[in-house]
């Protein structure tokens, strides 16, 4: 991973702020739910990143690491039921389909992906309801929230995982109170949806790889303990 030089130091309202630089290699990672352990980790390359959005794209192909029951099986086969309550562990696969763009504004409870079939055909918007993402020297660090948001070209949009939403709850992986902020943070992203903010009229959807880029690798020490967070 490309990591430490590739920053730059900018000022930002009067304090210094470090941002990495186009092609920088990081790392975008989700902690398990009611837990301390990354149980998801995905090897990114930047687009962006200043004070407004940091933009990062995961290639085809990436090694990333996954959660998955420890007998092997993977997690979205398992019934809803016991999806949560069977014992886990993490293992390691490569992202498959035609890539993901990621767009993250600091301090917002949400991310937008971008998604398109073969032939770059764009296919939808995603909105991933998370905690704000914590900026390390690596990458950046959050934890998904189960319920999400897809958009459709078109503009028309559906709630998405609401059953998993739902049994995260039962299962005691979050409790009453986050799961009300999760809510209202849904209904604020609709919001953007409806009036159509950013990141949706700003042409995402025509954006195109830097085709000398290389697919970023899994580091060993992927689950390594941030030595410096913000946000």
């Amino acid at each position: 991973m490309a990591e430490g030089e590739a920053v730059t130091q900018v000022e930002a309202g009067g304090s210094t702020a470090t941002y990495w630089n186009p092609g920088s290699q990081i790392l975008w990672r989700y902690r398990e739910n009611a837990g301390e352990r990354f149980h998801i980790v995905r090897p990114v390359t930047v687009v962006r990143d200043d004070e407004e959005l940091l933009a990062v794209w995961l290639a085809p192909g990436t090694e990333c690491v996954k959660p998955v029951l420890t007998d092997g099986t993977p997690v979205h086969v398992e019934p809803l039921e016991t999806r949560y309550t069977k014992p886990r562990t993490t293992g390691r696969g490569h992202w498959f389909g035609t890539g993901v763009l990621k767009l993250a504004r600091p301090g917002e409870p949400w991310s937008v992906w971008l998604f398109w079939e073969p032939g770059w055909q764009f296919k939808n918007w995603y909105v991933n309801l998370e905690e704000p993402l914590a900026r390390w020297d690596g990458g950046v660090d959050s934890e998904d929230h189960f319920l999400d948001i897809s958009v459709h070209p078109d503009r028309t949009w559906g709630w998405r995982d609401e059953d998993e939403f739902a049994q995260a709850q039962r299962d005691g992986l979050m409790d009453a109170r986050l799961a009300a902020r999760v809510k209202e943070a849904g209904r604020a992203a609709v919001e953007v949806i409806r009036t159509w903010g950013p990141p949706f009229p700003d042409g995402w959807q025509n954006w195109r790889p830097d085709p000398s880029w290389s697919v970023p690798s899994l580091p060993d020490d992927w689950d390594r303990t941030p030595a410096h967070v913000s946000t």
